[in-house]
């Protein structure tokens, strides 16, 4: 066979356009799920729980004592250093830890910066439960459930604390709920979070509580990442998000 100069260019742009058809489109990137810190929680029925949340603040160099109800810790800039008994931790930016009831810990902020920390407190009764800290370590409420926790069963629950990055352009993902309970911090990004039909953006330092059997979507129509701390408790064994509404109880 043989091609003129002219068929020749017609023959390999026929070539490279048949290549970019044979492209398959590439899947949009995944979101992306990081537990920071988890532990099981034996019981949770002997009291009604609140969710609560707060901003600690160390200056640099300087130490302080922590004792709360059980919670998470999250680094948010900075480092600690964090001693329990005989072991130690240093949390930097993005690092967290469970801390549980009634244990003291010391606390010590890096040498280059102030340390600010989110604690996130699984609290009985959160009028008469107040964290106990030593000065120069500051607290400053960020959110507090108005009433208890509803509809936690009993048994062992799993309590986590899950950093989410939803990507750029991500359409809201389907109606689901909670099968326990969870509250949300918006770290950075704006996001669409959608309850009962109604669209609000979210930007950070926004917080979300998602009690049992609400509702809900999550997206992010931004052209940057959208990025939120999940403090979440539910039982041992279920899954913590399930589609669609709840069972109607009989």
């Amino acid at each position: 066979m043989r091609f003129t100069g002219t068929g020749i260019m017609l023959f390999v742009a026929g070539v490279f356009a048949g290549s970019a058809v044979a492209q398959p489109a590439q899947a949009p990137p995944p979101v992306t799920r990081t537990v920071v810190a988890a532990t099981k929680l034996p019981s949770v029925v002997e009291t009604p729980l609140y969710f609560r949340a707060l901003r600690l603040s160390l200056p640099p160099r300087e130490t302080s004592t922590l004792s709360a109800a059980n919670g998470m810790l999250y680094q948010l800039s900075g480092s600690t250093e964090i001693s329990l008994g005989s072991e130690t931790k240093t949390l930097h930016a993005g690092d967290g830890m469970f801390l549980a009831a009634g244990k003291a810990a010391s606390l010590k902020a890096g040498s280059d910066e102030a340390s600010t920390l989110l604690h996130f407190l699984l609290t009985p009764a959160p009028d008469r439960n107040k964290p106990v800290v030593t000065v120069p370590l500051s607290t400053q409420e960020l959110y507090r459930t108005a009433a208890p926790i509803p509809d936690l069963k009993p048994g062992i629950h799993d309590l986590n604390l899950t950093r989410v990055t939803f990507p750029a352009g991500m359409p809201s993902n389907p109606p689901h709920h909670r099968s326990g309970a969870a509250l949300y911090y918006v770290l950075s990004g704006t996001g669409t979070n959608t309850i009962q039909g109604k669209a609000e953006a979210r930007t950070p330092g926004a917080l979300v509580y998602e009690p049992f059997g609400l509702v809900h979507q999550w997206g992010n129509a931004g052209d940057g990442p959208f990025s939120f701390l999940a403090f979440n408790i539910n039982p041992e064994g279920v899954a913590a998000v399930v589609p669609g509404e709840p069972p109607q109880s009989k």
